[in-house]
């Protein structure tokens, strides 16, 4: 490599770093304006609100793999570039907190969100919706590479495969309520964190199959969607294989239901365990298949 080439990578690289930057930001205003009732000082640093943190932690890491989505990918010179990292980047950004929306309207429906994460401090709701903003990061991560030649087919692939993902998320809530013996919403609003753990490992592990089922470039739809439907459809039947995987050999003489809900004091260990093999199972299917 020249010494021309090399500053041309240099300064390239550094046009991308603050175009990632500009995002981010434009990123983090959108959500307090959002969220203007929402006093991100007052929750985060004077009432150290742990629910609220991990529920905004999990929207900035949606956000950072999103930019990551808009800027990975072969070089098609600077200015597309930069046209392609600023588009995809907002459209990013759009799709991210409409999926928020979603969120606390169907996933989540049977609380206020708001009520439980801001006024209750409830943890199990906080770490469920950060994990609900990392999983459409990923989604919206591979619907971006999953794009065409040209940036209008690339931003209605990728909003075709958003909303795919979107569905996908809710049917994984109706999964995973049936793999559980327990009503899920009855014990995260009794502060379950345990439950809360599972629960958000089960809806990434999900997000991870969805988005390497919608990355790379491609030309025929068919084929795309219906090999994405048969490796989601492999996922949504790993959850209950890895939860009862869980019980037999990640946690010995133990029974998962009654480690989580039916203790005195939820075992969190448990449900870390829990939420890591769906997310571990997901990354060895994707390696798989």
């Amino acid at each position: 490599m020249t010494l021309s080439e090399i500053s041309t990578l240099i300064y390239n690289g550094l046009i991308y770093f603050v175009l990632a930057f500009l995002i981010f930001f434009i990123g983090k205003k959108i959500y307090q304006l959002i969220h203007h009732d929402i006093s991100l000082k007052d929750e985060l640093v004077v009432k150290d609100n742990l629910a609220f943190t991990l529920s905004h932690l999990g929207y900035l890491s949606g956000l950072l793999i999103i930019i990551g989505g808009s800027i990975i990918g072969p070089s098609e010179g600077l200015v597309d570039d930069i046209i392609n990292i600023l588009s995809y980047g907002l459209l990013g950004i759009i799709l991210l907190n409409l999926s928020i929306i979603i969120s606390d309207k169907i996933i989540l429906r049977h609380f206020s969100i708001k009520k439980e994460v801001i006024e209750d401090k409830n943890v199990g709701v906080g770490v469920i919706e950060g994990a609900i903003s990392i999983g459409s990061g990923l989604i919206i991560f591979g619907a971006i590479s999953g794009e065409g030649y040209s940036l209008l087919h690339g931003i209605i692939s990728t909003l075709i495969f958003w909303a795919i993902g979107q569905v996908v998320l809710i049917i994984t809530t109706r999964v995973y309520n049936m793999i559980t013996s327990y009503n899920i919403h009855k014990h995260l609003e009794e502060d379950n964190f345990a439950v809360g753990i599972g629960y958000a490992g089960a809806l990434i592990a999900i997000s991870i199959i969805i988005k390497f089922g919608i990355s790379g470039v491609f030309d025929d739809w068919t084929d795309v969607v219906f090999e994405a439907g048969v490796e989601i459809l492999i996922g949504l039947l790993l959850l209950p294989l890895m939860r009862y995987l869980t019980d037999k050999i990640l946690l010995p003489g133990a029974n998962l239901t009654e480690e989580i809900i039916n203790q005195e004091k939820p075992n969190i260990g448990a449900s870390l365990i829990e939420g890591f093999a769906y997310i571990g199972g997901a990354i060895l299917l994707t390696w798989c298949l």
